[in-house]
């Protein structure tokens, strides 16, 4: 029999688990992980998540959702993967020019936020350096 129709929703969600196993296999690729170990945090044996990534078997919510976890990755992030995971940012070991420039990045509120702290973190330095300078003149 050769299928000359094939079923608009059959297709849309033959290519969404298409591009979930995508995303799931590089994600997994990319951190440096193999399939026994996706496969035994989200609760499979090899063979059920090797069908996963191969397309073949739908991965359910609950999968989903602990592969997440184990990703350290939101479900979206998994769902919207364009083969770039973002690396975590360390401010600490940037000179200072860089360090304003990434927090010049960050929205007005978190900025702000920054600013509040570092004002809170002097004023105490101060007091400290006062109230040490002041105690060893008594």
């Amino acid at each position: 029999m050769i299928v000359t129709h094939i079923d608009k929703s059959i297709f849309i969600c033959y290519f969404y688990n298409m591009n979930i196993a995508d995303n799931i296999k590089a994600i997994r690729e990319q951190k440096g992980l193999k399939q026994i170990d996706v496969a035994t945090h989200i609760g499979v044996d090899k063979s059920a998540y090797s069908k996963i990534e191969k397309g073949t078997r739908a991965i359910t919510v609950e999968e989903l959702y602990k592969a997440a976890q184990l990703f350290n990755m939101t479900t979206d992030q998994i769902f919207g993967y364009d083969g770039d995971i973002p690396s975590e940012v360390v401010i600490e070991d940037k000179t200072a020019v860089e360090q304003l420039r990434l927090i010049q990045q960050l929205e007005e509120e978190d900025r702000q936020t920054i600013f509040k702290l570092i004002d809170k973190m002097l004023t105490n330095k101060k007091f400290k350096d006062f109230f040490q300078k002041n105690a060893a003149a008594l």
